[in-house]
């Protein structure tokens, strides 16, 4: 592929073209097989800084995220949130400035508020990786899941997709979204109807009610963590009712196609969203998600970083 990453930052798989995605999984595939050596390292990001600013818990994306860095040879660092500034009333853009001043070249960010990576990187000079922000996006967690989904079926244009759970509160669902249609798949996404984004049919979906019917001719079932803070707000009945509707077990999954490819973007409320029969089986690729979210990861910190350099190049020239 010709083109060339230019974006400063990854904020959302919706603000990415068709091309970009595609360039982020090919870059992710080459660096794929330096998981496989023994020793597990490239130089790509030596000298580079990169820091993981984590505002909520979160224990796969940020290992993920570390794993990565460490395998481009970046230097890295974590901001404990619990013990910092951020604690004593300081501000995001702040805490970020302050980060920033010890010249770093990359933040990772992750946030509970809705568009706070875009804030950042309007505000921060270094590249910002959006981790996860409030219900919006997770475009990390996206382009795993497409590569993976690549990677097994060697497609995703006219893929039956479908997405079940809390699609209204699922920033996973989002971004999943975004990339899925822009790549050409069909997605369907099934819940309970409190669950369902009102107009997300204007995203290019289409909405299920049933998870059997929906699942009959998928190529790809994506199952969502319930937040069982849900409950308490009403939003469905009882969790034992949601996963008697909406889980997926054996039973269910035997309607389906043989072939069909079963993801969870992690943790898995074993009982609710899947059986462990469901989760350790034949279809599941659960863990090949946690394996590839590596080299998804290196790959957009190797390529925003490289638009960096270029964005650098290009203001030495216009000094000249």
């Amino acid at each position: 592929m010709s083109l060339k990453w230019t974006k400063k930052d990854l904020l959302s798989l919706q603000d990415l073209s068709k091309e970009e995605i595609e360039l982020i999984l090919e870059t992710a595939q080459s660096f794929k097989e330096v998981s496989t050596r023994a020793i597990k390292k490239v130089p790509a990001l030596r000298g580079k800084t990169v820091v993981n600013l984590f505002f909520e818990p979160s224990t796969r994306t940020r290992n993920s995220f570390e794993v990565a860095e460490k395998r481009l040879s970046a230097d890295m660092m974590n901001v404990a949130i619990q013990q910092s500034s951020v604690k004593k009333g300081e501000s995001l853009i702040d805490t970020a400035k302050n980060v920033e001043a010890l010249k770093v070249d990359i933040v990772v960010v992750r946030h509970s508020a809705s568009g706070s990576p875009n804030l950042l990187a309007r505000n921060l000079k270094a590249s910002v990786i959006n981790a996860g922000d409030g219900s919006h996006e997770h475009p990390t967690q996206g382009l795993l899941d497409l590569y993976t989904i690549l990677e097994k079926k060697g497609k995703i244009k006219g893929l039956n997709v479908v997405i079940v759970g809390d699609v209204a509160h699922s920033r996973v669902a989002r971004s999943n979204i975004w990339g899925l249609t822009k790549l050409g798949a069909n997605v369907t996404i099934v819940g309970p109807q409190t669950l369902i984004p009102s107009q997300v049919e204007e995203l290019g979906v289409s909405i299920s009610n049933n998870l059997e019917e929906a699942i009959e001719k998928a190529d790809v079932i994506e199952m969502l963590r319930l937040q069982k803070e849900r409950q308490e707000d009403n939003l469905f009945p009882t969790i034992r009712e949601y996963g008697m509707l909406f889980g997926l077990t054996q039973e269910k999954l035997n309607k389906a196609k043989p072939d069909v490819l079963v993801m969870h973007p992690g943790p898995i409320n074993r009982g609710i969203e899947m059986t462990s029969e469901v989760a350790d089986g034949k279809n599941s690729v659960i863990l090949e998600q946690v394996t590839n979210g590596i080299a998804v990861r290196m790959a957009v910190l190797y390529l925003v970083s490289g638009a960096q350099v270029l964005e650098n190049d290009e203001q030495k020239s216009a000094v000249k």
